[in-house]
Parts: structure tokens; sequence; C-alpha cells
């Protein structure tokens, strides 16, 4: 039985782009989303890919979610839940899943942690052979979508309170847990383990990064057209501050080497 785990947000860490978009078309084509909230939600989708996440954008998605389930059968969103899953799994990047690999071959167990439905969650989990997706739960009643939550909206710090669950439900030891994620809102979640990794970090992820030497890895720079310099071969930059590193990583053996060096800098600076 393994002590430790990895948790991985999924929007623009474990895929580019919102998973909450996907849902949307999808509920749009199953007729539980207007026309009109469709084109709201491409907007709102372009303007994440460009800027991420904030409190507002994502309650606004948390009340999208439960307005457009509720009323409806439970049955129905499950009924979607592989059609949205089609068009996510695509979007997974190649790097995002060699630290999947990466951390199933060293015996952790591996979760997805998002503010999207667990259906959606739980489904894409399945189909990428881990562990478990941690999502949003919405309240059933007789089968029925009440248009509450059951439980913490998995957002900042209910991310954390989901996982420290998890944590006492299989024994992980949290200091041996990794974290994953792009956003400064993720930081209740990255704090709680003992290696946290920033990936693909916004500005406010990047500072604390910086400033606490966690390791920070960048998927597709040159794409997203980032606002700092990376370095464009192999690694990057290990700054002699100690302990930050930045670089562009595209392989498997990339990543391992990447944390296994900074795993061997905070052991020699903790002795």
């Amino acid at each position: 039985m393994t002590t430790a785990a990895a948790f991985f947000d999924l929007d623009r860490t474990l895929m580019s782009g919102s998973s909450a978009y996907y849902f949307g078309k999808a509920a749009y084509r199953e007729g539980l989303r207007p026309w009109h909230r469709m084109l709201s939600d491409v907007l709102a989708t372009l303007l994440f890919r460009a800027f991420g996440a904030s409190d507002e954008k994502s309650q606004a998605v948390r009340d999208a979610i439960l307005e457009s389930v509720s009323g409806k059968a439970a049955a129905e969103l499950h009924r979607m839940a592989p059609g949205v899953i089609e068009e996510i799994l695509p979007l997974i990047r190649p790097e995002a899943q060699a630290l999947l690999d990466m951390h199933e071959a060293a015996g952790r167990d591996v979760y997805i942690v998002s503010a999207s439905p667990v259906e959606i969650v739980g489904e894409l989990a399945r189909s990428l052979g881990i562990e478990g997706g941690l999502g949003t739960v919405s309240e059933i009643v007789d089968g029925v979508y009440s248009g509450r939550l059951d439980g913490p909206f998995l957002y900042g710090e209910g991310k954390a309170i989901k996982i420290r669950e998890i944590a006492q439900q299989r024994g992980y030891s949290l200091q041996a847990c990794y974290a994953y994620s792009d956003s400064g809102s993720d930081l209740p979640m990255m704090q709680l383990v003992g290696n946290p990794v920033a990936v693909n970090p916004d500005r406010a992820l990047q500072a604390v990064a910086h400033r606490r030497g966690w390791p920070v890895v960048e998927f597709n720079a040159t794409g997203r057209r980032r606002r700092r310099t990376a370095m464009s071969g192999g690694f990057g930059l290990v700054a002699a501050t100690g302990g930050y590193v930045l670089g562009r990583v595209h392989t498997e053996r990339q990543v391992r080497r990447l944390l296994e060096q900074t795993t061997t800098r905070r052991w020699r600076r903790r002795g």
C-alpha cells in the first residue's frame, strides 16, 4: 500500500484550455444550456486561455454548472461524460502524461483535482487509467440534481480540504505527496504537500515558487507567449539563489531529471 500520491490540477496544467468549456458544449448539445449562454462560455474560455483563472470567473463557472444541471436527472450527465472526455483527451499535454506515468512508475497514486463536475473528472481519470478524479459534487435528490453543492466547491481552499480528506482515508503522508498546478488560486493545495511543482505558472504562482524554491516546469512556453524568457534548449535556468528551476520540459527523461535535481538540492539545503 502506497503512502504517497500526486495531485494534478486539470485546466492549463494537465490539459490546455478549460474543461468547463467542453462540459458547456455537451450541455448545449443535450439541450441543458441555451445558445446565448454557450456564446458566453466561448468568450470565457478565450479569456481563460489568455489570462488564467480568477475567483470571480471560477465562481461564475460553478454557478453556470449548477444552473445547467438543476432539475435534470443525474443519469443525463453520466450519459454526457464520455463525449466530453472524447474532446478533452487529445488536449492532455504529452509532457503532463509523462508526469502521470512517472508517478505511477514510482508507486504513487495519481489524482486529478478540479472544480469541474466529479462526473467529468472521474470519467477522465478512468480513461487515463489513474487512481481517481476529485471534482465538484452536485447534490442529487431522488435521482435529480437540486442545483446545490454536496460538499466543497473544488477551487482554492476546497481542493486542499478534499486532499486532506483523501490523505486521511488512504493513509497518505502529505509531506511525501506532490501537487501540480498553474495557478496562484491553488496555493492552499500546493502548500499542503511536501513537493509542490508549478506548471506553466501565472504571475502569482511564479512569484511564490521563485521565493520558496519550488520547481517550475514550462510546457509549450513559446506558443503561449509567456511574458518571461525561457532558455531554448534543455532545462533552462537554475538561479544562483538556489532551487528555482525554469525550463521547457519535453520528455519524461527531462521531467524526471528536473525533479531529481530539485530534490537533491532540497536535501542538501536541509542538511
